[in-house]
């Protein structure tokens, strides 16, 4: 008898694990806050393929990695694709209104 396969996992910072200096980090950047906003708008899990960025695989992959290691987005593998959420939850919990704020003023800056 074989076992069965583990599934794959990845890993995410605690919400008591948040630091204000790397979820602002992460934000900065504008590929990573359109990945974010994309989120928050959707409201829905995305895979990675669903963001159509102007930049590499391994680019991407990296812009991915600092959003979950910030602990803005939460990934699970759902077959081969890591599907994305954010984290809205548990950054509202530790920084009330950052996440909405940081939204807002991107949306007003693009205008």
């Amino acid at each position: 008898m074989t076992a069965e396969p583990l599934p794959r996992q990845v890993g995410h910072p605690l919400a008591t694990e948040f630091r204000l200096t790397e979820v602002l980090q992460a934000l900065s950047d504008p590929l990573r806050l359109d990945i974010v906003a994309t989120l928050a708008e959707s409201g829905v899990e995305l895979s990675c393929s669903a963001f159509h960025l102007p930049v590499t695989k391994s680019t991407s992959t990296h812009h991915f990695r600092v959003l979950r290691e910030a602990g803005i987005v939460q990934q699970r593998y759902e077959g081969t694709a890591r599907m994305n959420s954010l984290r809205r939850q548990d950054l509202d919990a530790v920084f009330p209104g950052l996440l909405a704020s940081v939204l807002s003023s991107a949306v007003r800056n693009e205008r």
